[in-house]
């Protein structure tokens, strides 16, 4: 063998090198977050994630936005709180508006006056049985995440972001370790 030195794995000092880490890193993160957010930490908290559709609730939840409900106990809503509750008693449909009065009937059972923020009308009297929870946290433009996948699909993607993020270790320990070996050999 002549006194050239051999080949070894690329260097791990470049720019460009640093620049791909730095990038793969940021996808991976931010695959991460958005699973975390529209996945696994409201079903941890039992919360719900809806999609605001359409403009009631602007400026506060635009179209589009992600609004994580979390269950709450109707006797303690307030006037203010930003509530999710069913359009109708035993329908699936459901609206997210703020809570503008809290009154009773005569027999002291609870009523909730609604409206959305950019509306200027009160939307009907709503139930405590018809409350789906109080706003948690929202995220915009996520909500268009939420819309183009279904429960199974949103399973996948938490399956693959944490796969990947596997993967992505593993191949990085792996790279570590070779490297590793061949200096030591080298020296």
């Amino acid at each position: 063998m002549s006194g050239r030195r051999r080949a070894t794995a690329p260097e791990r000092t470049g720019v460009l090198w640093w620049s791909g880490q730095i990038a793969a890193w940021l996808i991976l993160l931010t695959i991460l977050s958005v699973a975390a957010m529209m996945i696994v930490i409201p079903r941890i908290a039992g919360a719900t994630a809806y999609t605001v559709l359409t403009a009631s609730m602007e400026p506060g939840l635009p179209p589009g936005s992600l609004a994580v409900i979390r269950p709450q106990d109707p006797a303690t809503l307030r006037t203010g709180d930003v509530i999710t509750f069913q359009a109708e008693s035993g329908k699936a449909s459901v609206i997210t508006h703020r809570i503008v009065g809290v009154g009773s009937t005569l027999g002291g059972e609870l009523r909730f006056t609604t409206r959305g923020d950019a509306n200027s009308a009160n939307d009907p009297q709503v139930l405590p049985e018809q409350v789906r929870g109080s706003l948690w946290y929202k995220v915009p433009l996520l909500g268009h995440v939420n819309s183009a996948l279904n429960g199974s699909q949103r399973q996948w993607l938490t399956i693959s972001a944490i796969a990947g993020l596997l993967g992505y270790s593993t191949f990085m320990a792996v790279s570590a370790l070779r490297d590793r070996f061949q200096r030591s050999r080298t020296l």
